[in-house]
């Protein structure tokens, strides 16, 4: 049996999430560096108004991944694997020694501001529920206008990207055919597909002036599905995770392959979890939002012991 630290993607963030953190000394010390690399009071990011900027956004999810998972690790407990959902990624690898804290925020906000200067109005993503991913394709097959594939969240969870015209059309032929379900989502960037590639390819060249390290714990592509164990394909992971799909599916029905039967999810948020229940015929599934601390604390240990 085997542990798995899953970090939510954008859309999980809420008002007063960093505010609402456990008081524990390693909550304390990581916002104080978060401060100190960014050049300002990492409380003040995560306001109602201040999470209208995806910058604010992606940076309070890596903080408050970061937070979580160093608090869970206080006692020297260790997952055995971690994974990201697009911008989770960052805290995944924060979290298994590839990159530094203070590298994953400055590179973090370069991040967000490139992807909200790309397309600053128009354009975003949309959930469509109760659709298999073939049929969904070949609706974006026929669509007129740029709209892509985004995100496998489950075998009939998919989200597109694209114009707002564009995913319109393609969510009104969808509900057509029977789903469930097609929503805009609060998202003001087309993530996840082509339209990012440009913005990737700068955030990329920042990348090159930044050390990455092989994992110290085994790493899941959220993008790949796979495990990763070089640093330069670590490297090429992050910095492109933005315009290529998430297979979120595929990355849990992975770490379940491997063994993984502890599904650990950090803050902030329980969407993760209830996408694992899909997946996981058989373990343990739990948010660090919501859960006790000694709860959290006795099945790592239990884990630990089961997998010696």
């Amino acid at each position: 049996m085997s542990s798995l630290f899953a970090f939510p993607g954008q859309g999980a963030q809420k008002p007063g999430m960093l505010q609402r953190l456990p008081e524990a000394p390693e909550v304390a010390a990581t916002l104080a560096e978060a401060s100190a690399a960014l050049g300002e009071d990492a409380l003040l990011l995560d306001s109602a108004e201040a999470l209208r900027s995806t910058r604010a956004v992606q940076l309070c999810l890596l903080i408050a991944g970061v937070a979580g998972a160093r608090l869970l690790m206080r006692d020297g407990q260790r997952p055995d694997y971690v994974a990201g959902l697009s911008i989770g990624a960052y805290a995944a690898a924060v979290v298994a020694e590839s990159l530094t804290f203070a590298d994953a925020l400055r590179l973090v906000a370069l991040r967000g501001e490139l992807m909200q200067q790309a397309y600053p109005e128009g354009y975003g993503m949309t959930a469509i529920l109760g659709l298999a991913l073939g049929t969904v394709e070949s609706l974006l097959a026929e669509a007129e206008g740029p709209v892509h594939l985004g995100n496998i969240n489950a075998d009939n969870q998919i989200v597109i990207a694209g114009s707002d015209a564009a995913m319109a059309t393609v969510a009104a032929r969808a509900k057509a055919l029977g789903a469930s379900c097609a929503r805009r989502l609060a998202m003001s960037v087309p993530s996840h597909c082509a339209l990012l590639e440009q913005p990737a390819q700068r955030l990329a060249d920042a990348f090159a002036e930044v050390e990455v390290r092989a994992p110290r714990i085994r790493y899941l592509s959220g993008s790949s599905a796979r495990p990763l164990f070089d640093a330069e394909r670590l490297r090429d992971d992050l910095a492109f995770n933005m315009c290529r799909v998430v297979d979120w599916h595929g990355t849990l029905r992975t770490a379940y392959e491997r063994g993984v039967r502890l599904h650990i999810e950090l803050p902030p948020g329980q969407v993760l979890t209830g996408l694992a229940r899909r997946v996981f015929e058989q373990g343990t599934l739990v948010a660090f939002d919501g859960a006790r601390l000694d709860t959290l604390d006795a099945l790592l240990r239990q884990e630990g012991s089961q997998s010696r």
